[in-house]
C-alpha cells in the first residue's frame, strides 16, 4: 500500500475476528516496529506476543474490570452523546471480547536506562505506531490500549515480566470485522500554528 493510504486509514479497530494471524506476518510487523527511533538509540523495548488462551482470558478479565471501573459510571452519558456513542460501543465490545482476539501484543520498556527516565513514552510509542501502521498495511486491525495498567502487577506476574520493566501499551491485533477508512479529525489548519501560538494559515 501507498504510505499515505496506510497512514490516513489506520484507525482504531476494536471488533476483530478470531481468525489466526500467521507467524510470518507477525514477524514482519514486529520487525517494522523496532525500526522506530528511541532516545539515544537505546532501544529499551520488548514486545510480548500473547496467544495462549488461558492467559488472554485472564488479561481479558482484568481489562473488563478496568473498563467497568473507568467508564461504567459514565455509560449512559456517553451513549446519549451522538459523537461518543459509536466509540463507546466499539470500546465496550473490545472490553467484553478481548480474550477472543487472536493476538495481544504488550509493548514494554526497561526503566532506569540513561536518557529514558522522564520521557518513557518517547522511546516506545513511535515503535507502537510503526507496529500499528505495519498491521494496517497487512490488512490487520489494531488499537492502542492502556486499561490493563490498572492491573499492572497482576499482568506482569502472569507473563513473567521483570520488576524493572513497565508495560506501556496493549495492542489487540486481528483481522477486522469492519472497514478501514479515514477517521474523523479536526481540519489540519485548525490545529496547526505557524511561528507563534495562535497564528494560523489557510491551506
Amino acid at each position: 500500500m501507498d504510505f499515505y493510504d496506510v497512514a490516513t486509514t489506520q484507525r482504531a479497530m476494536r471488533r476483530l475476528k478470531q481468525d489466526p494471524v500467521t507467524d510470518e506476518v507477525l514477524w514482519k510487523i514486529l520487525n517494522t516496529a523496532i525500526m522506530a527511533p528511541s532516545g539515544g538509540n537505546a532501544q529499551p523495548w520488548n514486545f510480548l506476543v500473547v496467544r495462549d488462551d488461558a492467559k488472554k482470558r485472564k488479561i481479558g478479565e482484568w481489562y473488563l474490570d478496568a473498563w467497568n471501573r473507568s467508564y461504567g459510571p459514565n455509560r449512559d452519558a456517553m451513549l446519549a452523546n451522538a459523537e461518543m456513542s459509536k466509540t463507546y460501543k466499539s470500546a465496550n465490545h473490545l472490553a467484553n471480547h478481548l480474550a477472543d482476539v487472536p493476538v495481544l501484543i504488550i509493548a514494554t520498556i526497561k526503566k532506569g536506562m540513561p536518557n529514558i527516565s522522564s520521557t518513557l513514552g518517547a522511546s516506545i510509542y513511535p515503535a507502537v505506531q510503526n507496529l500499528m501502521l505495519a498491521a494496517r498495511a497487512e490488512g490487520l486491525g489494531t488499537t492502542l490500549t492502556t486499561l490493563h495498567k490498572l492491573h499492572e502487577g497482576e499482568v506482569k506476574e502472569l507473563l513473567g515480566i521483570p520488576d524493572d520493566t513497565e508495560t506501556m501499551a496493549l495492542i489487540p491485533l486481528g483481522w477486522p470485522k469492519g472497514k478501514f477508512g479515514i477517521p474523523s479529525r479536526l481540519p489540519v489548519e485548525k490545529v496547526v500554528y505557524w511561528d507563534s501560538w495562535g497564528e494560523r494559515r489557510a491551506k
